[in-house]
């Protein structure tokens, strides 16, 4: 037996594929878009991708259960389970609890396990060459290593409403009378690790077993004494703010992402083309940067995304492929770096990338406006108006921000512009907690018409010059 698992630090996303090296027979569970990778490693170990399925209907990024199934020729398998609302609307074979794959020696059984969402499945996998008993447990956004995936998702990014009550119970029965009912050695492989928003707590392991949750999670001592409220109330508590672009996941892998097929090299562009399209707005560039490269200089209208690695992330944050359908240019250093960005975005739908550029020499020159921490109070005075407004988390606010200061998470302000003074209201002075995070926010904002401070240093930059000049100022 194989059992690979294939990680995504930018979406920190796991898939899998499990092969029965006697048959040459293998299944991928949760396949993000771009598949190749799938691809590459079933032919390293001589195996034929032969089933594809999913543990749920995804928020966060795009499934490529159909890319795969059109790339391989493999059935593809979804979830029967939830009820009509969770149909999915695609071609596959459906799955029901206990129903079973076989691939040579291995056995793989659906549970449903709802909570995170109604129709979730996870998948007891046993190595029959060894044992008939199952040994691997793929559990999706049911159980992560020390977390379980939140269930207020639905109501968060999704708009449905008060279904995290509804959904934390079935969690509390899914582990009560699936999870737990399994053998303590059975090792759990979870669909997400640290760094996701599917879940609050979500630990960084790889791995663990059902007996160390049992014995460890936050969440074992309320199941030992069948206190279900006491989970409830502990599990909604705190849970992170979900991304505005998780609703279009949502939307879009029920209908199933059109297979994207071969893709063709994405070309290096004239800089003669991409100043007409920047300045007739048929073209948007996205730059890859560090913040503080491009608070010394970038585009006027650029989208900023100030790390490569995160590009599919910051990227449905920035940018909304169901509102608008203008092209990307990528600054990427080479073709290599361009196609590896490109990837990142088709991971969350980001389809339309016209070419890249290596250099931004000849294109037009701007500066993004930013403040000091010691010039903040003065430039308050002299712009009447001004909003300040923090783009972490709601719980970072509640830790510590500044005064007066308006919370809209990063990944939701380009679609709660509603929530925001119209743009001739006056500026906006945007931080987070480093940069990073505001450097995204602000660049939306502005090409969306808003004008934008940043604060420089943001929030960590802002408390540590507040500590030694205006204490008084610290709101905790």
């Amino acid at each position: 037996m194989l059992l690979e698992r294939i990680y995504d630090e930018d979406l920190a996303q796991a898939s899998y594929l499990i092969g029965c090296q006697a048959n040459g027979e293998a299944l991928v569970v949760d396949p993000r878009r771009d598949v190749q990778q799938y691809l590459d490693l079933a032919a390293r170990h001589g195996l034929r991708i032969v089933a594809v399925t999913e543990t749920h209907v995804h928020a966060d990024f795009l499934s490529g259960t159909r890319e795969l199934v059109a790339a391989t020729g493999a059935t593809g398998y979804v979830s029967g389970e939830g009820g009509e609302d969770w149909t999915y609307r695609f071609d596959a074979e459906v799955l029901h609890d206990l129903d079973t794959l076989t691939l040579g020696n291995l056995t793989i059984t659906a549970r449903h396990t709802p909570g995170h969402t109604p129709e979730h499945l996870s998948f007891l996998v046993t190595d029959g060459a060894v044992t008939d008993e199952p040994g691997y447990y793929l559990t999706g956004d049911f159980v992560f290593s020390g977390d379980v995936g939140r269930p207020d998702l639905l109501d968060e990014a999704a708009g449905f409403e008060d279904t995290r009550f509804a959904g934390a119970k079935q969690l509390f029965t899914s582990l009560k009378e699936s999870f737990l009912t399994i053998p303590d050695h059975v090792q759990v492989f979870p669909g997400h690790g640290a760094g996701s928003a599917c879940g609050k707590a979500l630990g960084a392991l790889p791995s663990t077993t059902v007996g160390y949750e049992r014995r460890f999670a936050w969440w074992a001592p309320y199941l030992a004494n069948d206190d279900e409220q006491g989970f409830v109330d502990e599990l909604l508590d705190g849970q992170p703010d979900a991304h505005a672009y998780f609703a279009r996941m949502k939307r879009q892998n029920v209908q199933g992402p059109a297979p994207l097929g071969e893709r063709p090299p994405l070309v290096e562009l004239e800089t003669t083309q991409i100043a007409q399209g920047l300045d007739d707005g048929s073209l948007v560039l996205v730059d890859v940067r560090p913040q503080h490269e491009v608070h010394r200089g970038t585009v006027a209208g650029a989208l900023t995304v100030p790390s490569a690695a995160k590009a599919a992330s910051f990227g449905a944050w920035a940018y909304d492929p169901e509102s608008e359908d203008t092209p990307l240019v990528l600054l990427a250093p080479d073709a290599e770096a361009a196609e590896e960005l490109r990837d990142h975005l088709v991971r969350v739908g980001i389809d339309r990338i016209a070419g890249y550029i290596t250099t931004l020499e000849g294109l037009p020159h701007a500066v993004p406006a930013t403040v000091a921490p010691a010039d903040l109070q003065g430039f308050l005075a002299q712009h009447e108006g001004t909003l300040l407004l923090d783009v972490r988390n709601r719980t970072e606010h509640a830790n510590g921000h500044l005064p007066g200061s308006q919370q809209l998470n990063a990944g939701k302000v380009l679609f709660r512009q509603d929530a925001l003074p119209a743009p001739e209201a006056g500026p906006l002075v945007t931080y987070c907690q480093s940069g990073v995070r505001n450097a995204v926010a602000a660049a939306a904002l502005r090409r969306a018409g808003f004008d934008v401070v940043e604060l420089e240093g943001s929030y960590a930059g802002w408390a540590s010059w507040a500590a030694q000049n205006a204490p008084e100022q610290l709101v905790s």
